[in-house]
């Protein structure tokens, strides 16, 4: 984890002078952008292990760049909101965002959900090396981040993938929405359950059949979710 590589994205030179200096010190390398548009470059050039993605930024805002940047890679972002600002939790899950923070923030508490975010995004992959889970009609490999449904493979963002395996992986086992935020999210700090609602309804979507080949997303009503396998 240490060395991992971070884009900042912020067009104020302040906060990228103050948060550069503290991620250097703790041993990250740090690449910047002050401008939507730029950062796409710089990701692109940069590689980075994970993204810090302001929400208000000229040229591009941070939706678009967190949009552009999912269509090629699961890279962790983490996007960064001042305090008058309306972030939508639930719209930043669905482009893919895997945490956000508000200004003006500790930089002891940045570096924390930095960690954790690179933890969470790291541990998946270790587990799952050359792991896929098959059933009829549908094949879920977390380790290339492919779903396949009918002999097609599915577009689908990395917590919707993650959520899908995780239910997979334990067929018939019932999982409140709090403990499905707490595998498949890390820790609850988005605070609604509104979050696994809206990633299973899209799953139900992208899996629409799946219940005529045996197996079904199923809501067990007054408890949370099951992936039911006849």
């Amino acid at each position: 984890m240490m060395n991992a590589k971070i884009l900042l994205v912020d067009d104020d030179p302040n906060i990228r002078q103050l948060v550069n200096l503290y991620l250097v010190k703790e041993g990250f390398e740090v690449a910047m952008a002050d401008r939507g548009d730029t950062a796409l470059d710089a990701f692109r050039q940069t590689q980075p292990n994970l993204i810090l993605l302001d929400l208000m930024l000229p040229g591009m805002d941070g939706w678009q760049v967190c949009r552009e940047v999912r269509k090629t890679s699961n890279v962790p972002i983490i996007m960064l909101t001042a305090k008058d600002e309306t972030f939508d939790k639930v719209l930043g899950l669905e482009l893919g965002a895997d945490d956000y923070i508000v200004k003006p923030f500790d930089m002891k508490e940045l570096v924390a959900r930095i960690k954790a975010v690179l933890r969470r995004f790291q541990q998946p992959e270790a587990a799952s090396d050359g792991k896929a889970l098959s059933f009829p009609g549908l094949t879920v490999n977390l380790s290339q981040y492919s779903v396949t449904f009918m002999d097609r493979e599915l577009e689908m963002p990395p917590k919707e993938l993650e959520l899908l395996y995780f239910l997979a992986s334990h067929p018939n086992q019932v999982f409140t929405r709090e403990q499905l935020l707490e595998q498949v999210w890390g820790y609850d700090y988005f605070g609604d359950s509104r979050t696994v609602d809206v990633h299973v309804k899209r799953l139900r979507e992208k899996l629409e059949g799946g219940e005529r080949m045996g197996w079904q997303i199923k809501t067990v009503w007054g408890v949370g979710y099951k992936f039911e396998v006849k």
